[in-house]
C-alpha cells in the first residue's frame, strides 16, 4: 500500500508541528550563525572574568540536563523572572509561545556552534594572526579577513550540528513552549504525544521524516569534512 505523506499529515493533524519545526530551524540557524561568529570573537580574546562567565553560560546547556536547563530558563523568562518581567511589560510573550520554542532551540544548539568555532580558533596557526598584526591590521580586521575564512568549515559543522539539535530538542522546549497542540508542538514533541496516545502510525511517519532530515544533515557533514580536508592538503 502506498503511503501518501500529505494525506497522512492531514489526517494526523501534524502540519502545524512540521511547519513549526521548520520555522524554528530556520530562525535558530540564522541566530546561531550571527551568535557563533560574535561569540567566537569575544571568547577567544584575553581571558577575563566576564569571558569566563560567558563561556560557562554558553557551555552549560551542553552538560546540564535539558529539563533542568528549561526549568532555569522558565524561572528567568517567566512572568516574575528577572528577564521575563520587563519582557512582559513590553508585551512580549516568551513562555508557552513560539518565542519560547525558538529560545529553547537557540539555547540548546548554541554550544555546538560556539565550541566548534572556539576550538578551531584556539588551534589555528598563530603565525597567521601575527602576520596580519604585523601588517597593521586590527584584531577585528584580522578576525574577519583571516580567522573566519580559516575556520569556515568548523563554523559550518557547528551550524549543521545545531540544526540537528533543533529538530531533536524536547526537554527545554517542553518547559518553555508548553507542548500546546497546534501552537508550540514541534515534530519531536508530536512523536512523544503520538506514542503516549497510542497513535503509532503518526509517530512512525514523523520519525521517518526526522530520519530523512538527519541523513541529509549527515551527508552535509561528510561533504564539509571532505572539502575541509582537501583544502588543507592543497599546496
Amino acid at each position: 500500500m502506498t503511503l501518501d505523506i500529505n494525506e497522512a499529515l492531514r489526517s494526523f493533524d501534524s502540519r502545524s508541528a512540521v511547519m513549526l519545526s521548520m520555522n524554528t530551524a530556520a530562525v535558530t540557524l540564522a541566530l546561531h550563525l550571527v551568535t557563533g561568529v560574535l561569540a567566537g570573537y569575544f571568547l577567544t580574546g584575553k581571558k577575563t572574568f566576564l569571558r569566563s562567565l560567558a563561556d560557562t553560560a554558553v557551555t552549560l546547556p551542553l552538560i546540564f540536563p535539558p529539563i533542568a536547563t528549561g526549568f532555569l530558563l522558565l524561572l528567568l523568562l517567566g512572568r516574575n523572572g528577572i528577564i521575563g518581567r520587563p519582557l512582559q511589560s513590553a508585551g512580549i510573550e516568551t513562555i508557552f509561545s513560539t518565542t519560547g520554542v525558538y529560545t529553547a532551540s537557540f539555547v540548546a544548539g548554541l554550544p555546538l556552534v560556539v565550541k566548534s568555532v572556539q576550538s578551531a580558533i584556539e588551534t589555528m596557526d598563530r603565525s597567521l594572526l601575527e602576520a596580519s598584526w604585523t601588517l597593521g591590521k586590527s584584531r577585528t580586521e584580522t578576525y574577519i579577513k583571516v580567522v573566519l575564512p580559516h575556520i569556515r568549515y568548523a563554523l559550518f559543522t557547528g551550524l549543521v550540528l545545531s540544526l540537528g539539535r533543533s529538530f531533536g530538542e524536547v526537554g527545554i522546549t517542553l518547559m518553555l513552549g508548553g507542548n500546546i497542540s497546534g501552537k508550540t508542538e514541534t515534530m519531536s514533541l508530536a512523536i512523544y504525544n503520538a506514542v503516549f496516545e497510542g497513535n503509532f502510525e503518526k509517530a512512525a511517519l514523523l520519525s521517518i521524516m526526522l530520519a530523512v532530515i538527519s541523513l541529509g544533515m549527515f551527508a552535509i557533514l561528510k561533504k564539509i569534512s571532505r572539502t575541509g580536508n582537501e583544502s588543507r592538503t592543497v599546496p
